[in-house]
């Protein structure tokens, strides 16, 4: 699912956010959602950069991510492109095996949107759903083991290719049974917890932008 914000005076950075629940905001106003909040602190900072065109839907897994962009044929570059991803790999059992060859698959596209250039690429790391309320009567230990998992693959591959990671997980964990952090289904999350993924991206989306 493509969302491009409403038309507005042309502005000199773009932004393109690739991801699944996490990044479309499931459960918040699309004001909340963390690359919204990205760009509203990217412009109190002086960044003059638009709202982010959004590529993202609940449930999706990098093959399904993957897919969508292939569909959106998207024909431009970005200065800015951010990536979140796997968490539905790992709730559906898949093998970090496939996560990863995806993965490396879907930072070779965001370089391409991001006009060739990896540190215009920022990664964040895969919440750990398994504290929240949701996942009550389940195996949270490992859940917990198979999110450092998929978040040890996507930081090494981040890494190997020159972009940076931010690791959002444990905010997740400190705050994911805390209802001013979640969204009403009990699983995904507020506004004030897309925030503090915003505030943590900040200085990593700053420092190419200027």
């Amino acid at each position: 699912m493509a969302n491009t914000p409403s038309p507005a005076a042309a502005t000199k950075y773009t932004y393109l956010a690739l991801g699944d629940s996490y990044t479309i905001g499931e459960g918040v106003p699309e004001t909340d959602q963390w690359g919204m909040q990205l760009a509203e602190l990217l412009r109190h900072k002086g960044i003059d950069i638009s709202n982010p065109t959004t590529i993202a839907r609940t449930g999706w897994t990098t093959s399904e991510l993957a897919g969508a962009i292939e569909a959106a044929n998207l024909n431009k570059t970005y200065d800015l492109v951010s990536l979140l991803i796997g968490v539905n790999n790992q709730y559906r059992g898949q093998r970090t095996a496939t996560y990863r060859t995806e993965f490396k698959e879907l930072l070779q596209m965001s370089v391409r949107f991001a006009k060739g250039d990896p540190a215009h690429v920022i990664v964040l790391s895969v919440p750990d759903w398994g504290v929240t309320p949701f996942a009550q009567g389940r195996d949270r230990q490992h859940i917990a083991t198979e999110i450092d998992a998929f978040n040890a693959i996507a930081e090494e591959e981040a890494q190997k290719a020159g972009i940076p990671f931010i690791n959002i997980t444990p905010l997740t964990r400190k705050y994911g049974n805390d209802t001013a952090y979640l969204a009403p289904d009990g699983l995904h999350y507020s506004g004030k917890m897309h925030r503090e993924w915003a505030l943590s991206a900040l200085p990593e989306a700053g420092k190419v932008l200027k």
